[in-house]
């Protein structure tokens, strides 16, 4: 039987998200919570059942939560609705795309999602709630920090350590060894040859 997820938040990295969810198949969406769409209206035949105020409630009809809002900018508001669920007593779980290659060999936190096409190699760390998004490849012995951004398509080689609340721009490449400091956006299409700090 299928554990019941109520997704926060219904704007386009939802939609993704519903289709790693949907291709899981291990959880049950009853619902989204969002505060810019109509309650009762649909996003792919899901209903927005209530805001982010109404989390409390929402609580008595699933034991799990995911956090569907998207990140570029700023991790802040991914971070709020994280510490939001937890308070009340949601569950959080890692969500895998089947479509995906993630080494026995590694360590990913909760709360974050790895979409279709991504490669995770041997030894690889991934903090909390992180998003590792569509065919990112992230190699071996890497860190990935709590609330950060691996953007599409983007390729951290060997022993890289990204900190907390960092986005990656689609398509980067970050070379073997290097360090990226917390709370970066790194433009898309970049190459990071050394270590870079805020």
């Amino acid at each position: 039987m299928k554990k019941k997820l109520i997704l926060i938040g219904a704007g386009g990295h939802a939609i993704s998200c519903i289709d790693v969810i949907e291709a899981e198949k291990k959880f049950k969406i009853i619902g989204l919570v969002d505060n810019s769409k109509k309650i009762g209206s649909k996003i792919l035949n899901y209903k927005i059942i209530g805001r982010d105020a109404d989390l409390h409630k929402l609580r008595k009809l699933a034991h799990y939560a995911f956090i569907s809002v998207g990140q570029i900018k700023s991790a802040e508001v991914r971070e709020k609705l994280f510490i939001k669920a937890k308070k009340y007593g949601f569950k959080i779980p890692s969500i895998f795309s089947p479509k995906s290659i993630i080494s026995k060999n590694t360590k990913i936190l909760e709360g974050t999602i790895v979409h279709h096409g991504s490669i995770i190699n041997c030894g690889t760390e991934i903090g909390i709630n992180s998003i590792i998004n569509t065919n990112a490849t992230i190699e071996h012995n890497s860190k990935i920090g709590d609330f950060c951004h691996i953007s599409t398509s983007v390729v951290i080689n060997g022993d890289v350590k990204v900190e907390k609340k960092t986005f990656i721009g689609s398509g980067s490449i970050i070379k073997n060894g290097v360090n990226i400091g917390k709370n970066l956006v790194i433009p898309m299409g970049s190459k990071i040859f050394k270590d870079l700090k805020k």
